[in-house]
């Protein structure tokens, strides 16, 4: 019998599909009611979990979802969030990014 780890898995409030942990990214309140990325998912209280895509964001926005999830009234400012996204998915893509052929000093020799 093979014994597959097990990977905890969370629903994003904006889409509501489930996704692993690791996928997704938590929200939390702060002490002064302001919406906050706990991107390393320690902190205490309530948590919410969002895919961090600008359309998840929206979607989560148009539903009213951010406040029902962290059980406050009113709707929080997201702005944080979406600042945080496009952070991170700019830095994300030039990470990624092949360098152009051709453009290193070392040769087949290694010279």
């Amino acid at each position: 019998m093979v014994n597959t780890p097990h990977v905890p898995e969370r629903t994003c409030i904006g889409c509501r599909g489930k996704a692993p942990r690791a996928q997704l990214l938590r929200l939390t309140l702060t002490d002064s009611g302001e919406l906050a990325v706990d991107a390393r998912a320690v902190m205490l209280g309530r948590g919410a979990w969002i895919h961090p895509d600008p359309e998840c964001v929206d979607l989560a926005e148009r539903r009213r979802a951010f406040a029902r999830a962290l059980h406050t009234s009113g709707s929080p400012d997201v702005a944080r969030v979406r600042d945080w996204i496009s952070l991170h998915r700019a830095g994300r893509g030039r990470a990624h990014t092949p360098s152009p052929t051709g453009d290193g000093t070392t040769d087949s020799k290694g010279g």
